[in-house]
């Protein structure tokens, strides 16, 4: 599939992508390379792979990543109670070579994300979603599974990866990552959309909107993500604006400033941004949108 084909399919399943981003996906599956794709929270980057495993038919992996994941949550770990509960259940018959081997077998062995990507007969799509969330030492740790796509379990062996998987890494900013994962992937920056692109992603996505409704949406969005705001809205943010205005059958931002001060629920997600972002900023946005 060329960077074309990849674009339309991508658009098929509902995602805009520009054709910067559809290169760096087309590259990634070419050269069989994970990707990291890096920026604000909200821009569409988990929705990337979401849609990457649809367009591939296969199955999508997802690993959320957050401050003290171990290997154990990531990788593997054993069915500590059931082990224990075949012990007990030896314990009349049996060498301890023989219930050893019965209990670290496959039977009690618990896959987690990445032990259960490279066991896929079909190459599944890997997400490692919040990869800056995680410490350090886990990103060194994952590091290694990248370069050869095999783990190490002691008691069953190396396991190798039955097909590579499609590794996409996302990241918000929360802290810097290594110069060492940036060298092993191919990078993207994923940006908010500009208005064209938000706007067809606005009809990929709510068919029913009208086109001046659609455009007053995407302006006032636009505009409300240059105010001072603790959490800027996303695309998903939008397309909720967007749902909550068609179901209140509104046409006009400018017709009833009450009900557009009630939809701002589906666009600012903190006190203080409900706080600031007063009745008289939303009808100066909106009147700017009209």
């Amino acid at each position: 599939m060329d960077c074309t084909a990849l674009k339309t399919a991508m658009a098929e399943q509902g995602y805009v992508v520009s054709d910067d981003l559809a290169m760096a996906v087309h590259l990634a599956l070419a050269l069989g390379r994970p990707l990291l794709l890096e920026g604000a929270a909200g821009v569409g980057k988990t929705e990337i792979a979401r849609v990457l495993a649809a367009v591939q038919d296969t199955k999508l992996i997802r690993l959320q990543c957050y401050e003290g994941l171990d290997a154990s949550q990531a990788i593997y770990e054993w069915n500590y109670q059931k082990q224990l509960l075949s012990i007990r259940a030896a314990a009349d018959g049996g060498t301890a070579k023989e219930v050893e081997a019965r209990i670290f077998s496959e039977e009690f062995l618990l896959e987690r994300p990445l032990l259960a990507a490279i066991r896929q007969d079909k190459a599944p799509v890997l997400l490692v979603d919040e990869i800056d969330r995680a410490d350090e030492e886990f990103e060194a740790f994952l590091l290694e599974i990248l370069s050869d796509f095999q783990i190490t379990i002691p008691e069953l062996g190396t396991i190798t990866a039955q097909s590579r998987p499609i590794v996409i890494l996302t990241a918000n900013g929360t802290r810097d990552l290594s110069d060492a994962l940036r060298r092993r992937c191919l990078y993207a920056h994923v940006d908010y959309p500009d208005r064209q692109t938000e706007l067809s992603i606005l009809k990929a996505r709510c068919p029913e909107v009208e086109v001046q409704l659609a455009n007053q949406i995407i302006g006032f969005v636009q505009s409300l993500r240059k105010e001072q705001l603790e959490k800027t809205p996303g695309i998903a943010e939008m397309l909720d604006f967007a749902a909550a205005l068609i179901g209140l059958g509104v046409t006009d931002l400018t017709h009833d400033p009450v009900i557009l001060q009630a939809t701002m629920a589906t666009l600012l997600k903190t006190e203080s941004d409900r706080f600031n972002i007063t009745t008289e900023i939303t009808q100066r946005l909106a009147g700017k949108a009209a």
